[in-house]
């Protein structure tokens, strides 16, 4: 029952941003729980990983080193060109920029199981990128729009260290020394991460009911268009590279799926409402495009290479 309430979740997002929108004072005031909903999300994201995931990583070093470097090459330079395609404002451009320069979001991992991906692989790339993120976040978005709007570097690495590191690491940590307990409460945390998300979404919707009206169309086109791009090119670029099918639909989804839920929460924290806008409208469409992708794949025979890449690392 639980997992069938979290598989919904596009559907509550909806349902939450429409009551988000037409009644905003409803969330308006919660605003500051950003960050504490954004923490629950990574400690639930932390209690799911063990040590022995980080140790796959030795078992697929190819395959995770061109999955996170595709990660934050694609992602921010399709973002920054989708930007200025759409003329976008500094606001809205570094919005699109967190977005693009996230690490992979943890619905990547369900859609990569559901696809018939390698999910110890999902897994391994979701929590370096996740830890690389800390740094590569803040840099990659002083980058390419520093120049044109103030990025507060410093501020923001210490407070992905905050939000992202230290709660997984703890609830890693409490998967090791609990582990009985922590399995026990496996399956609500999936949802626990859900109502998490969701409530970001509807706290941002309500603070851009004005922006959503005028401008809410053309930025969903532009979000579409990102995950589109992220993963058409992390399977075809992976394809051309001669990984193997199952390594490719892996690879898609953390190229293509990210933790816009944190992207939301620095553009709240660091820069503005409005550049909060492309993450909430990522965070409900790459749920629905994950999920049609992965049940399409999920119906496609793998014929899998004798050899593949991944196996020579």
């Amino acid at each position: 029952m639980l997992g069938f309430i979290t598989q919904l979740f596009p559907l509550w997002a909806l349902l939450l941003s429409a009551l988000a929108f037409f009644q905003p004072q409803l969330f308006v005031g919660i605003k500051g729980q950003i960050v504490p909903l954004l923490t629950i999300i990574m400690l639930c994201m932390g209690l799911t990983l063990s040590i022995s995931d980080f140790r796959n990583v030795l078992a697929s070093k190819k395959a995770l080193l061109v999955g996170v470097i595709l990660q934050f090459s694609v992602m921010p330079v399709v973002a920054l060109l989708i930007a200025l395609l759409f003329g976008f404002d500094a606001e809205l451009t570094v919005g699109m920029l967190l977005v693009g320069s996230v690490a992979g979001g943890t619905s990547s991992n369900v859609m990569c199981y559901l696809a018939k991906g390698d999910t110890a692989l999902s897994i391994s790339m979701t929590a370096i990128s996740t830890l690389l993120g800390v740094v590569m976040t803040p840099v990659l978005v002083a980058l390419l729009v520093g120049q044109s709007i103030d990025v507060p570097v410093q501020s923001m690495l210490i407070s992905l260290l905050q939000v992202v590191v230290a709660p997984v690491l703890l609830g890693v940590v409490l998967n090791y020394a609990l582990g009985g307990v922590v399995k026990r409460l496996e399956p609500i945390l999936p949802l626990l991460s859900m109502v998490a998300i969701v409530l970001i979404i509807a706290i941002v919707v309500a603070l851009n009911a004005d922006n959503i009206a005028h401008i809410g169309g053309i930025v969903a086109v532009a979000v579409i268009l990102h995950n589109s791009c992220g993963l058409l090119l992390g399977y075809g670029i992976t394809a051309l590279m001669g990984f193997d099918k199952k390594t490719c639909r892996t690879i898609a989804f953390e190229v293509g799926l990210q933790n816009s839920g944190l992207a939301t929460a620095l553009a709240m924290k660091f820069f503005s409402p409005a550049a909060a806008l492309p993450g909430t409208l990522f965070s409900v469409w790459h749920n629905i495009s994950g999920s049609l992708l992965a049940g399409y794949w999920a119906k496609k025979p793998l014929t899998e290479k004798a050899e593949s890449v991944k196996n020579e690392a």
